[in-house]
């Protein structure tokens, strides 16, 4: 069983940067893929970016790539997704999703809500 707590989010304006983490525990966060999904209001969960358990490899929507970044710290169980140029569009619940199969995210967290808007 594992755990995931998401922190980090906020109301911000346009253009703005936030930095989402997560924190892992429960099981051995080193062999698990991790994930973050996004959720907006009366939309679909969409798959925003992902990361290997080594970190060596990682994935991102259209949308993410280029303004956000994931990256972890395996050394303190925490996958970060560094977001840079926020716009109305990527206001959301953000949620952080563990798993060992690839494309498969077995656990997920409670989600934290970023609002970008003026």
């Amino acid at each position: 069983q594992v755990q995931l707590v998401e922190s980090g989010g906020g109301w911000v304006q346009p253009g703005s940067s936030l930095r989402l983490s997560c924190a892992a525990s429960g099981g051995p966060f080193s062999s698990y893929g991790m994930g973050w999904f996004r959720q907006a209001p009366g939309k679909e969960r969409e798959f925003v970016a992902d990361i290997s358990g080594s970190g060596d490899g990682t994935g991102y929507s259209y949308s993410a790539e280029g303004r956000f970044t994931i990256s972890r710290d395996n050394a303190k169980n925490t996958v970060y997704l560094q977001m840079n140029s926020l716009k109305p569009e990527d206001t959301a619940v953000y949620y952080c999703a563990a798993g060992r199969t690839y494309g498969l995210f077995d656990y997920w967290g409670q989600g934290t809500q970023v609002t970008v808007s003026s």
